[in-house]
């Protein structure tokens, strides 16, 4: 049962079937009372749970004795308005202390129907906090996941992304590779195919991203159809190889429909004077240049536009 969907006081009402008897009793101490009760008023005891099984024995009155909760329930041991159990007695000398024999047994059912209770009432609450908590705890981690990634591709949102850059500006980190990648004719899989599979071609690509990435990269989509990747402390040639494996990886890409390309432009960060969103800036030039001569390769145009006749 999903605890955040039911109100405690219905939980309450409905998880008490759930429970046995050693839910709620400890049956070692359950059973040394029951010989100190059985002694004292010279009877024999049997306590069976729900269903009529027999769970603690005292005494060998109950010998071949079957019970029929149904039809003969003996006392019942009732937990939240629930029958939990069944109390039988039987007495060794009928009839001597009969009045007082009754009024204990009451008294002692009274007693293990409080205890009953109130084991019951701490381990559900006890529960149902827990729960609670774990689900104020998955909501903060939602909220702050929602307040850093874009909610279409996973990868960072333009406004985290751009704080990762006053960050690492402020730090002095240098080199930091910095690259811009711009998916190429967004625009015509949208006219041509219509929202889904647009949307779908910018996971694909960010997909490719993050795979090809390492854990320290920072990537983010800065728009519609473009993506920033930061690269603190790149190594030499860092930028280069992963921007040729992530069009080695977009050009081989299989698919009925869509074709993925991507224009891409790098330059690094080597001045602790410079400001990351000028060099994206620069960025963005060198990916209009190369966008110039993916999209003049022979054969680009007849692989966009092979999803067409489909």
């Amino acid at each position: 049962m999903i605890y955040q969907t039911v109100p405690y006081e219905k939980r309450l009402k409905d998880n008490i079937k759930n429970y046995a008897l050693s839910n709620l009793y400890d049956s070692g101490m359950l059973k040394e009372y029951f010989e100190d009760l059985a002694e004292l008023l010279q009877i024999n005891i049997l306590l069976t749970d729900r269903h009529g099984e027999k769970e603690i024995v005292v005494g060998d009155s109950f010998l071949g004795f079957h019970p029929d909760v149904v039809n003969e329930p003996g006392r019942k041991l009732r937990v939240q308005n629930r029958t939990v159990g069944h109390l039988y007695i039987k007495e060794l000398e009928p009839g001597k202390n009969g009045q007082l024999l009754n009024s204990v047994i009451d008294k002692a059912l009274i007693i293990l129907e409080r205890l009953g209770e109130e084991t019951y009432l701490h381990r559900e609450s006890n529960i149902y906090l827990e729960e609670l908590e774990a689900k104020l705890q998955e909501k903060r981690r939602v909220s702050n996941q929602q307040e850093k990634e874009d909610v279409l591709t996973g990868v960072f949102n333009k406004t985290y992304f751009e704080s990762r850059m006053s960050v690492i500006d402020r730090s002095e980190v240098v080199p930091v590779a910095v690259i811009n990648v711009n998916i190429n004719d967004w625009k015509f899989v949208n006219d041509h195919f219509g929202d889904e599979e647009s949307d779908r071609l910018i996971k694909i690509v960010a997909g490719i991203l993050k795979e090809e990435g390492k854990p320290e990269f920072v990537i983010g989509r800065i728009d519609g159809d473009v993506f920033g990747v930061l690269i603190p402390m790149a190594a030499d040639g860092e930028a280069e190889e992963f921007t040729f494996r992530v069009q080695q990886r977009c050009n081989a890409y299989v698919d009925p429909v869509l074709a993925p390309s991507v224009a891409v432009g790098y330059v690094y960060k080597t001045n602790v004077e410079e400001k990351l969103e000028d060099r994206m800036s620069d960025a963005e030039y060198e990916m209009f240049n190369n966008k110039f001569e993916v999209k003049n390769t022979s054969g680009y145009r007849e692989r966009l536009e092979k999803g067409i006749s489909k």
